[in-house]
């Protein structure tokens, strides 16, 4: 058996990791530093290449720099363009490249890890040239994303060949990379289908979307912020607050989440609606209206990440519904694990990666996989018959075992060891 000490010197490696997502963005901030700094407190020394959108980094650089510097990460951020968009995305790629051939002149990479599918495209070449190996963690089917969600139509000659061609690029990113990290089980078989077979001698893992529990805990809540919330939007300790956090853009479908909400209130009349979103706001107000809801019963917050747990405190549930696609299956929702962390049931539509089956398995929430008022009655009644859904302490568990990120560290870990042929 290896000693601390001998473990710690095998894990001193150089990783190069390059995500499309800015640190500064709130995915980085919790789906990318967390694992990065847990890593690196086991021996790995990384070199991080983001992209960040130039309002937020100026805002937020110095934080994430102090992070990065605690946790022996050295994070090299270029700034998103957007004014020309596939061009800018060239030249966004490019300049990534040169950072990693620069840095890897430096410092010598003994493996490269690619958070999502274009550093992965950039990333190949690089692979092939150093002969090191490489992770591709997919964080869902981009390609089909941006048609599933509306971004790309089809119906645009350039937007089509750029599919076409970055489809057929896909089947090469799967097959050519040693390892492949899925955030759901129901991802597998179509990541098999797209490279043409099952790849021998090939790594596959699962790692859903993990959530810091200690973070998002009873104990985060500041207490005069909750206060001050409950008196600013006359909210009552007896209400019932059913909440939804993050943006109500592109795959999420605020009509039918307001319908759920009209009758909850038949039942609940006391119910508020808490929407946490950096979204603008008067569209949702104008949608209340449109559907006779009383504006006193929207709750409308922006909020930084330090006030979530607070704001996610009041609420007694939380509801998210997401459109249902091919893409989808691919997809682990971050706010489902940190709902539950903060011992909050959800009441969501199923179809989206593995969701349904890790809520109807854990007891966690309500499936309501139909819109219509009839399914919106159904989830509402099990709901209240659940007992076991005000259990926050069991949720919270649930959450822990799950989605938490010593879980998700763990695997990580003994993934970059196998990569690297270290076990």
């Amino acid at each position: 058996m290896q000693s601390k000490s001998e473990n710690t010197k095998v894990n001193k490696k150089n990783i190069l990791y390059i995500s499309h997502d800015g640190m500064t963005d709130s995915l980085g901030q919790s789906q990318v530093l967390p694992y990065l700094c847990g890593l690196a407190e086991l021996g790995y020394t990384f070199y991080l290449i983001s992209l960040d959108k130039k309002e937020k980094f100026n805002t937020l650089n110095s934080s994430i720099y102090s992070i990065c510097n605690k946790h022996n990460i050295h994070w090299h951020p270029l700034i998103y363009t957007n004014r020309i968009p596939i061009l800018n995305t060239i030249y966004d790629l490019f300049c990534m490249r040169k950072i990693a051939i620069k840095l890897n002149k430096e410092h010598t990479f003994d493996m490269i890890h690619c958070r999502g599918y274009l550093p992965t495209i950039i990333a190949q070449r690089l692979k092939q040239k150093w002969e090191i190996p490489l992770i591709f963690d997919i964080r869902g089917f981009w390609i089909n994303e941006r048609v599933d969600g509306n971004i790309w139509n089809l119906k645009n000659p350039i937007l089509k060949f750029i599919y076409s061609t970055l489809k057929k690029k896909e089947k090469f990113l799967f097959k050519k990379s040693e390892t492949i990290i899925s955030l759901t089980k129901k991802a597998i078989p179509e990541i098999h289908k797209i490279q043409g077979g099952i790849i021998p001698m090939q790594l596959i893992e699962v790692i859903p979307t993990c959530v810091d529990t200690d973070y998002f805990t009873s104990t985060s809540i500041d207490k005069t912020l909750r206060d001050k919330t409950l008196y600013n939007y006359g909210i009552k300790e007896s209400d019932f607050i059913i909440s939804y956090l993050g943006s109500l853009s592109t795959w999420y479908l605020p009509d039918e989440m307001f319908d759920f909400f009209i009758r909850l209130l038949i039942q609940k009349p006391e119910a508020k609606f808490l929407i946490i979103t950096q979204d603008k706001h008067a569209p949702y107000k104008e949608l209340a209206l449109k559907k006779g809801i009383s504006i006193e019963k929207i709750i409308l917050i922006s909020a930084i990440r330090s006030e979530v747990p607070t704001l996610l405190s009041l609420s007694s549930a939380s509801l998210f519904f997401i459109k249902p696609a091919y893409s989808k299956i691919a997809s682990s929702p971050t706010k489902l694990a940190e709902l539950l962390s903060m011992g909050i049931p959800v009441i969501c539509n199923g179809g989206i990666g593995d969701t349904e089956e890790i809520i109807r398995e854990s007891n966690t929430g309500i499936i309501c996989n139909e819109f219509n008022d009839n399914a919106y009655d159904k989830a509402i009644k099990e709901f209240f018959a659940n007992h076991d859904l005000i259990n926050g302490k069991r949720l919270r568990e649930k959450s822990i075992e799950l989605f938490g990120l010593k879980m998700g560290v763990k695997k990580y870990e003994a993934m970059y060891r196998k990569t690297m042929h270290q076990e």
